[in-house]
């Protein structure tokens, strides 16, 4: 009887045999063909139905091996109790600590799926300032508990890869969110009618971050690297506080509040977005030229705009501490497409400001002070245009984005000095009570 590894050897053998005769040839005896490393894989056209299917299949069997590869809850336990059981004194407060020696222990016990887990490395890494050179345990045991979730995430994403070729399209993001609905608690009370609606809205956060190029498909090792998917998956959290739910862009509070907001502003009830419409968005204060330009170079359809436009809309709006964010804003700022803005462009949407506060019946403020405040704030390497990276370095992207686009965001920054004087005179009187 053949043992498991030569019934594999010989199956191997036969595969590469066949393989290499349906190829329709041999293997080349030049010496330099063979030390030359395969670089390039063709994947198979869309008429190779046969090649696709072994594709796929070949995926799915390597996933399920790496699946089986991770630690189960069993072997998570067991780990803790070992862990537990050869920790080193003496306790610093309540917290328990191991050192190197009893930690190499841990790894000979644990079994071969925690060998990735004792090294030398990851030892030096957790290890900090205790005088004894030993690591917490339960910073080494949350560190095993995170590299597994990534793991079975990874595979997890990788599923719904239908290229393989490590990126999620658009379409695979919403089937994953879409399945993952069920398993989230804090979505239980949403209507299946809207799911649609806050799948848009859930993967959108995603494209609008991750995929500045707008090529429509995200690395999953960008997915894995955000704190998107943590985001999601909170909402797993039965407890979660009413503060997370409305700060978390994923929650049902959150996704109902954004498409609430469309539809109050869709008042002719066409599904669309006009720009009149639009003109009331937040406080209603956005200059008519920054919405011109919204229009002029987001995707419309008819001179009106869609939910899914109008999601990275609000999102850039939201987050205008983001480099994605000002990226976005940037473009509608940069009028000549020179990718710098100037003192034209700053004056072109100033200008705007200054009418409205005509129209309100404020004094209107000189452009002179607020460029030379704008180019103070952003110190841009060349003295007469501020670049995009001008913008993120100076950390100051979202006050000069809000002076040149919304009324309310420029008297915000006109009267920080009262606002502030107000905001500590109202701590003052809390702190007498």
């Amino acid at each position: 009887k053949k043992s498991e590894q030569e019934l594999k050897d010989e199956e191997m053998e036969l595969f590469t045999k066949y393989y290499m005769e349906w190829k329709g040839g041999k293997k080349s005896d030049s010496i330099s063909y063979a030390n030359i490393p395969r670089f390039y894989y063709r994947l198979p056209a869309e008429d190779e139905v046969l090649l696709q299917k072994l594709r796929e299949e070949s995926r799915a069997v390597f996933l399920q091996r790496k699946s089986r590869e991770l630690l189960d809850n069993e072997e998570l336990q067991n780990l803790w109790f070992l862990l537990d059981k050869h920790q080193t004194s003496p306790m610093i407060g309540e917290e328990a600590m191991i050192n190197y020696e009893n930690f190499l222990k841990v790894g000979e016990k644990a079994g071969p799926k925690c060998k990735q887990f004792f090294t030398a490395k990851i030892f030096a890494k957790l290890l900090h300032n205790d005088p004894y050179g030993r690591i917490s345990i339960m910073q080494f045991f949350n560190y095993v508990m995170r590299k597994v979730w990534l793991h079975q995430t990874r595979i997890g994403l990788s599923l719904y890869d239908v290229a393989g070729q490590g990126y999620l399209r658009e379409s695979d993001l919403e089937n994953y969110i879409l399945e993952l609905i069920p398993t989230l608690p804090q979505l239980d009370g949403l209507e299946k009618s809207f799911y649609s609606f806050y799948v848009c809205t859930a993967v959108r956060k995603f494209f609008f971050f991750l995929d500045p190029l707008r090529t429509g498909k995200i690395k999953i090792q960008d997915i894995l690297a955000c704190s998107f998917l943590d985001d999601l998956l909170e909402l797993r959290d039965e407890e979660l506080s009413k503060e997370s739910q409305e700060t978390n862009w994923f929650s049902a509070p959150s996704a109902l509040r954004v498409y609430g907001q469309y539809l109050n502003l869709d008042k002719d009830h066409n599904g669309m977005l006009s720009k009149e419409e639009l003109s009331r968005y937040g406080t209603g204060t956005l200059t008519n030229i920054f919405l011109d330009r919204v229009f002029q170079e987001c995707l419309t359809y008819d001179g009106e705009m869609d939910y899914k436009t109008y999601l990275d809309f609000v999102l850039a709006l939201e987050n205008r501490k983001e480099p994605a964010a000002l990226q976005y804003i940037f473009k509608l700022l940069d009028i000549e497409n020179k990718g710098h803005l100037n003192v034209f462009s700053l004056n072109y949407f100033f200008r705007a400001i200054q009418e409205q506060m005509k129209i309100h019946g404020q004094e209107p403020v000189s452009f002179q002070d607020v460029k030379d405040e704008i180019f103070d704030m952003v110190k841009p390497k060349d003295p007469y245009k501020i670049s995009l990276q001008d913008l993120i370095n100076s950390s100051q992207g979202d006050t000069v984005t809000s002076i040149l686009i919304d009324l309310n965001g420029f008297w915000t920054y006109e009267n920080r000095e009262v606002l502030v004087a107000s905001d500590n005179d109202n701590t003052a009187d809390v702190d007498d009570t």
